[in-house]
């Protein structure tokens, strides 16, 4: 087995945004559509919503509920995911 070398590992903190790190330009965006869509997700999960039943409940196609499960977030502004939040949460 070959032997490392014993290079220290440089290691930086990180500012709290992967998108900040990564130096993006619209780290915040990226951020705010990242968390809720992570929320759609969970929401639709607990659920157990298949696709073409939480495609019904946000009044989309099932691409777009495939795109949000892959976390594709072209094409999605923040107004539009915050509606599909409140459209997934359990009525109260």
């Amino acid at each position: 087995m070959a032997r490392r070398a014993n290079k220290p590992i440089l290691i930086e903190a990180s500012s709290g945004s992967v998108f900040a790190d990564l130096g993006l330009p619209d780290a915040a965006e990226l951020e705010t559509k990242t968390r809720l869509v992570v929320k759609i997700n969970r929401l639709i999960a607990a659920q157990r919503l298949n696709r073409v039943a939480a495609a019904a409940r946000l009044e989309v196609s099932q691409p777009v509920i495939s795109a949000l499960r892959a976390y594709r977030l072209d094409g999605f502004s923040i107004g539009q995911l915050t509606r599909f939040v409140l459209a997934v949460e359990p009525r109260r």
